[in-house]
C-alpha cells in the first residue's frame, strides 16, 4: 500500500505571509496539530506545528542571551519572536509523494518525530494532500482475502501443499519446504505484507541445512 491509498486530499494550509494569529486560528478552527506553509505556487516550503506556536509563550529574550545559546535554542528563540508563518515554520518540510510506501512514511514520522506529512507532486512540489499517523493505521483494516492472496503469491513458489489462513491480520501458513533455512526467509517476507499483525508458520523441511555437525574428537592412540 502507498500513501495515495490512505491520504486526505483536504488540506488546511497557510501562505508564508500569514500572521501568527492567522495560523493559530487555522489550527484551532480545523482542530489540526500542524499546517503546511505554501508559496504562491502552492509548493510546500515548511510546516508550522502546535509545538512551534507554543514557543510564543516563552516570551522575549534579554540582550546578550544569544551569545550563550546553542543552535537549537537560537532556533526556538527565533520562532518565539516570529510574527509570520515564514518566521515560525520548520523548514524544509519533510514530505512524501503519493507513491511513497506506507512503511516508509511511518519510518519518516517516527525518525523525525512528526505526526503528519504533506503529500506533494514529485515534479512541481505542489501540495496534493496530507497523510497523518492515524491514516497509516488503515493498513491494518485490509480485507483478509487481499492479505491471503498476497501471502499465497509470496510463499506458494517455495512451499509444497501450501495452506494459508488469515484471521484479523493473523496469518497461519502450513506446508513443506526443501530446506530449513528457507522458513525464516518466508516468515520475513510475510511480515513485510501490509496488514499482517502476526505470523504462525507450521512448515516442515526435507533437509536441515542449519544443523551443525559435532566436531570430531581426535582418536587416542594407545601407548605401546
Amino acid at each position: 500500500m502507498c500513501v495515495r491509498d490512505v491520504m486526505s486530499r483536504f488540506v488546511i494550509a497557510v501562505e508564508e505571509g500569514a500572521s501568527f494569529t492567522d495560523v493559530v486560528d487555522a489550527v484551532c478552527r480545523f482542530r489540526v496539530d500542524a499546517v503546511p506553509v505554501v508559496d504562491r505556487n502552492r509548493c510546500v516550503v515548511g510546516i508550522v506545528s502546535d509545538d512551534d506556536l507554543l514557543l510564543k509563550g516563552l516570551g522575549g529574550r534579554r540582550a546578550g542571551d544569544a551569545i550563550f545559546e546553542g543552535c537549537a535554542r537560537r532556533t526556538q528563540s527565533r520562532k518565539a519572536a516570529g510574527r509570520t508563518a515564514a518566521e515560525i515554520m520548520t523548514s524544509p518540510a519533510i514530505t512524501v509523494t503519493e507513491d511513497t510506501p506506507l512503511r516508509r512514511a511511518a519510518q519518516l514520522m517516527r525518525d523525525n518525530r512528526v505526526r503528519q506529512l504533506p503529500v506533494v507532486d514529485p515534479v512541481t512540489g505542489c501540495i496534493l494532500g496530507l497523510v497523518r499517523q492515524a491514516d497509516l493505521l488503515k493498513v491494518f483494516a485490509r480485507p483478509a482475502e487481499d492479505i491471503r492472496d498476497e501471502v499465497i503469491a509470496v510463499v506458494a513458489p517455495f512451499v509444497r501443499r501450501c495452506v494459508v489462513e488469515v484471521d484479523r491480520g493473523r496469518v497461519a501458513v502450513s506446508g513443506g519446504v526443501d530446506r530449513r533455512s528457507r522458513i525464516a526467509a518466508i516468515v520475513d517476507e510475510i511480515w513485510r505484507i501490509d496488514g499482517v499483525v502476526d505470523v504462525v508458520a507450521d512448515l516442515t523441511f526435507a533437509h536441515d541445512d542449519l544443523a551443525v555437525a559435532a566436531p570430531r574428537r581426535p582418536r587416542k592412540v594407545a601407548d605401546r
